[in-house]
């Protein structure tokens, strides 16, 4: 099973930047996309289908505004959409999918760098989110948590950690709650298997040289709990793959 995880930062940009030409060349069986800003009927599903996946959408109900979704060359059993946390649910965060005993959870955590209102929203949707992961785990322990969660983990996880220790995405609070998830049994698929400095998935793109130096961020992840620890098989970041401000990240595991 090799999933990518990507914040396309609006599908239909994308798509005019060679998304689905990338698609060809089979990246991954299942790709999990964030902040799609469109709703399903957007989108010319042809191509999708002539390339064998079967895609599944929740979007915001406002219009052009986060979203998520998946394509899939692996049939799910089952697809779950949103949390049945309303406001959470309104803004299309979290799509998840059940292929056998595995649940993959496609999320697009909030951002707080708009101001103190959303911020404030970030914190409480971290704190319902944990609660309610840790009653999904009792029904589903094989747990695949893939998106953007909007947090750089550690020091290593971001070009400038001294410069942004007061912004949004590197808080002490939000890095709290990403040591909190990861002592909860919950395994950070890349760094299982590399433990390099300076690679990054999500570049500002408020100045160009930004990418071009990679002064970047690690906030997208694919994450396993520890029930799965034994199946991976290899997890990479590609930042040379640019149809938006972030990169895909890749995590192979054994069926």
């Amino acid at each position: 099973m090799r999933i990518i995880s990507y914040n396309v930062n609006g599908i239909r940009a994308a798509i005019k930047k060679g998304f689905l030409d990338w698609l060809k060349t089979d990246p991954a069986d299942i790709i999990c996309v964030q902040e799609t800003k469109a709703q399903k009927e957007d989108v010319d599903h042809t191509r999708l289908n002539e390339m064998g996946y079967y895609n599944y959408w929740f979007s915001a109900q406002k219009k052009g505004y986060s979203g998520v979704a998946v394509f899939t060359r692996i049939k799910p059993d089952h697809v779950e959409y949103g949390t049945q946390h309303k406001v959470s649910d309104d803004e299309g965060r979290v799509l998840q999918l059940d292929f056998g005993d595995i649940r993959l959870i496609n999320a697009y955590f909030p951002s707080g760098t708009s101001g103190e209102e959303r911020q404030k929203f970030k914190y409480e949707w971290l704190d319902e989110f944990f609660i309610y992961l840790s009653k999904l785990r009792s029904q589903f322990p094989r747990l695949i948590l893939c998106g953007d969660y909007n947090i750089a983990h550690k020091e290593i996880d971001i070009h400038d950690p001294k410069g942004n220790k007061k912004s949004s995405g590197f808080l002490p609070e939000e890095r709290a709650w990403m040591d909190k998830f990861f002592d909860t049994q919950w395994i950070d698929g890349f760094r299982h298997f590399c433990t390099d400095p300076h690679r990054y998935s999500w570049w500002s793109q408020r100045f160009p040289s930004v990418r071009l130096n990679n002064k970047g961020w690690r906030i997208d992840y694919i994450n396993v709990t520890n029930a799965l620890k034994d199946q991976l098989v290899a997890a990479e970041i590609y930042p040379d793959v640019k149809h938006s401000d972030h990169c895909p990240v890749y995590l192979e595991i054994k069926p």
